[in-house]
C-alpha cells in the first residue's frame, strides 16, 4: 500500500536525521492544468471524439476565458506552476499532464487520466464559463461508474471534501458555487478524466471567469499563490488521514 510504504519511509528518515520529513514525501501527484494555448488553432484534433469504456468525448476543449480575454488555459497553467512549487517543497514529486505555456494542443482527456494514473493522486485545474450573474468554486469528483471509478469513489469523495474545506476557509476569497453542485461539491459520471482515473482525483472549476469578481481573483497572482496554498494543504490533510 502507498500509505504503509510512505509511513515507512518517512519514519527511517526521522531515524537516520533527526529530523521530521516534509510531509508529501514519496508521494507523486499529477497536476492536469486543464486546456492548452493551441486547442483554439487545432480544431479538428481537440473535437476528434475518442472511446474508452464508458466515455465518448471530444479530445479536448479550448476552454472559456474572462471578459478581458483571459483564457482559461492561462490561469490553470499559472496555478499548476505556483501549485507544484508548493507541493515540492512538501516533498512529494509533481507530474504535470502538459507544460506551462506549451503551444501544443491537447493532451486528450484519455491521455490526461494516463498520465494521472501514473501518479499516486491527481488534480485536475480549471475555471468555468458560466452566466455571468453566477459566480463561486466548486469541486468535481468521480460518481460511481461499475468497473471503473468503485475503486476510487470514497478516497476521491475524501480528497474534493479537504479541497472544498481549504478553498472556503480563504477569507475574501471565491466562495462556493451559486450555480453547480452542492455545497462546494459536485458529483460527475460522464467526465473521462475522473472516470477512466485509477487513482483518487478531483477537478476544481475555481471560479466563473464570466463573473466580473470572480475574474479579479482567479487572474490575481496573488489570490493564485493563496489557492495554491490551500491546494497542498487540503492534499496534506488528505494524505495524513490516508496514514491513519
Amino acid at each position: 500500500m502507498l500509505s504503509a510504504a510512505t509511513a515507512a519511509l518517512a519514519a527511517s528518515l526521522v531515524a537516520a536525521t533527526g529530523a521530521p520529513t516534509p510531509a508529501l514525501t514519496g508521494v507523486v501527484v499529477n497536476v492536469d492544468p486543464g486546456h492548452n494555448p493551441g486547442n483554439a488553432a487545432h480544431a479538428s484534433q481537440i473535437n476528434r471524439i475518442v472511446e474508452r469504456g464508458p466515455i465518448r468525448k471530444a479530445c479536448d476543449t479550448a476552454g472559456t476565458s474572462t471578459n478581458a480575454g483571459v483564457p482559461e488555459w492561462r490561469f490553470t497553467g499559472q496555478l499548476a506552476t505556483r501549485l507544484g512549487r508548493r507541493l515540492r517543497a512538501q516533498g512529494a514529486t509533481v507530474t504535470f499532464t502538459r507544460a506551462n505555456g506549451a503551444p501544443t494542443w491537447g493532451p486528450c482527456v484519455t491521455t490526461r487520466a494516463d498520465l494521472g494514473n501514473r501518479a499516486n493522486v491527481s488534480i485536475s485545474l480549471h475555471a468555468d464559463g458560466a452566466p455571468p450573474g453566477a459566480r463561486g468554486f466548486h469541486v468535481i469528483r468521480p460518481g460511481f461508474v461499475r468497473g471503473y471509478t468503485g475503486d476510487i469513489s470514497t478516497r476521491s469523495l475524501a480528497l474534493a471534501t479537504q479541497v472544498r474545506d481549504g478553498l472556503r476557509a480563504l477569507r475574501g476569497g471565491i466562495p462556493p458555487s451559486t450555480y453547480a453542485g452542492r455545497d462546494g461539491i459536485d458529483v460527475r459520471t460522464d467526465l473521462g478524466g475522473l472516470t477512466l482515473s485509477d487513482v483518487p482525483k478531483v477537478m476544481v472549476e475555481h471560479g466563473n471567469m464570466r463573473n466580473a469578481v470572480d475574474a479579479r481573483l482567479l487572474t490575481s497572482p496573488a489570490e493564485q499563490e493563496r489557492v495554491a496554498a490551500a491546494l497542498t494543504a487540503a492534499l496534506v490533510r488528505w494524505h495524513a488521514a490516508e496514514l491513519r
